[in-house]
């Protein structure tokens, strides 16, 4: 298999050398708009260099990978789309959900296949989550407490177009939690606060964030997020039931400090950061979407997916901004 990838920055450098240790894959093709990265990376991961997005849709690709900056998104995948190519890209499909449900509508016509990227879907420990709940093990579910704690804040140039906290990080959260627990948000409260750095209150962001999100059966989970975690990457889900509870992420590399008498646990290195913590996932993440490629299986998180978890996103930041309860429903409309 042949494939492609579309920016060559920290996540789409990781995933050149992922996507050259996966079996199926013969040979990658690379691009990045800064022609020394292309380079740099293609010698790194022997790879093939070209020079445009165009220069690798024309290569003789059997799928595209795109790890290029949100804003580029929804061309690159409307242009593979158009070329009858496969595509897997990070998240965002796109900078807007107006231009994600444009992007919807116009991948719906092709019957190609888009998969978009969220790694938690292809984590063990959130996999395993997930049967548990359906097994229904837990019986109904009155709790779930996602947390995603970045171990340092990004730098300003990116904050300024990550589209804010809720959009670039407890989106994460917010896709685990429907894709966990198989219900929709129906509505969210969300608050935010900065005591770090200035540029995030310059880029109207905040660097700390808890969400409230009503589910359509009214189980309540409540979402915490920030950008200062200095002792690492903590991503951890909890599910409480009328029956048990279940946790992810209370593994030796949990970045949390017991001051219990006599606790040793966790004992191990904490995580550094989401390509330590998730590093396993992104592997069965860029695996299954050989499998997408080769027709053996159907795109496992759809545009359709990702937009429904974009909305959450969109009430959140609406729900900080007016400083009240929103409905999803209010945002989709």
């Amino acid at each position: 298999m042949r494939l492609g990838l579309i920016g060559l920055g920290r996540i789409g450098a990781f995933h050149a050398e992922t996507l050259t240790g996966l079996p199926v894959v013969d040979s990658l093709v690379v691009t990045d708009a800064v022609p020394a990265v292309t380079r740099q990376v293609a010698d790194r991961v022997g790879a093939q260099a070209v020079d445009s997005p165009d220069a690798l849709l024309a290569a003789g690709v059997d799928g595209v990978v795109i790890a290029a900056a949100t804003d580029a998104h929804s061309a690159l995948i409307l242009a593979a789309v158009d070329a009858g190519l496969p595509v897997f890209c990070e998240k965002p499909v796109a900078g807007s959900a107006a231009e994600a449900v444009q992007v919807l509508h116009h991948v719906a016509d092709t019957g190609v296949e888009v998969h978009i990227g969220y790694p938690r879907r292809f984590d063990a420990g959130f996999a395993a989550a997930r049967a548990t709940v359906l097994s229904g093990e837990l019986g109904w579910l009155h709790t779930v407490r996602s947390t995603t704690l970045d171990p340092a804040p990004p730098p300003p140039a990116y904050v300024a177009v990550s589209g804010g906290i809720f959009r670039d990080c407890a989106v994460h959260d917010y896709d685990a939690i429907r894709w966990v627990t198989g219900r929709e948000v129906v509505e969210v409260y969300a608050t935010g606060s900065n005591r770090g750095d200035d540029y995030f209150t310059d880029a109207g962001d905040v660097d700390t964030a808890a969400t409230v999100l009503t589910l359509d059966d009214d189980t309540l989970a409540l979402v915490s997020n920030t950008r200062y975690n200095p002792r690492g990457h903590d991503v951890r889900l909890e599910l409480h039931g009328s029956k048990d509870s279940i946790a992810v992420g209370l593994d030796d590399r949990l970045p949390l400090r017991s001051v219990e008498p006599g606790a040793t646990f966790p004992a191990g290195q904490p995580y550094d950061f989401f390509m330590d913590r998730f590093h396993d996932a992104f592997r069965a993440e860029l695996e299954a979407f050989t499998e997408v490629v080769a027709g053996r299986r159907p795109s496992p998180c759809t545009i359709a997916d990702a937009l429904e978890t974009g909305w959450v996103a969109e009430a959140c930041t609406r729900s900080l901004q007016q400083h009240r309860p929103v409905r999803i429903d209010e945002v989709r409309a």
